[in-house]
């Protein structure tokens, strides 16, 4: 009802952005028209479509859809972006960068994958010695 099924182009993968995932964690979705100003912290996984204005960290996957934005440094375990980050991404694991993200700032990473059309503007570490943990 309140969930979109959106399918990857290049893969069979379908995200539910109110589903839980393998490990059962739920999502906490952020709509389009929404607007948080100051520190973003959750536990869980996080579906963004609005805007927020300040640091965020996410305990385990974020996935941002096309014309969200965050002004702020992330943290994330995982983290699929289609929208827009003025700040630095520090991402555990596996960082994916669709064709419309754009990012500005500097990136840390285990692994990324960039679609065709995605941009980024910054230093770009990637690899196991990468992680801040």
């Amino acid at each position: 009802m309140f969930a979109s099924a959106t399918k990857d182009k290049k893969s069979n993968s379908v995200t539910l952005p109110g589903a839980a995932d393998k490990e059962g964690a739920q999502t906490t979705v952020i709509a389009k028209g929404t607007v948080i100003e100051g520190k973003f912290m959750c536990s869980e996984n996080v579906r963004l479509d609005g805007v927020i204005k300040g640091e965020v960290k996410v305990d385990k996957r974020l996935v941002m859809g096309e014309g969200s934005a965050v002004q702020g440094n992330i943290q994330a375990r995982d983290a699929a972006i289609k929208g827009t980050v003025k700040g630095d991404l520090v991402i555990e694991e596996a960082l994916h960068l669709m064709e419309t993200a754009v990012i500005e700032g500097n990136i840390t990473a285990r692994t990324m994958i960039v679609e065709e059309g995605a941009r980024y503007n910054g230093a770009c570490k990637i690899g196991n010695g990468s992680s801040s943990k």
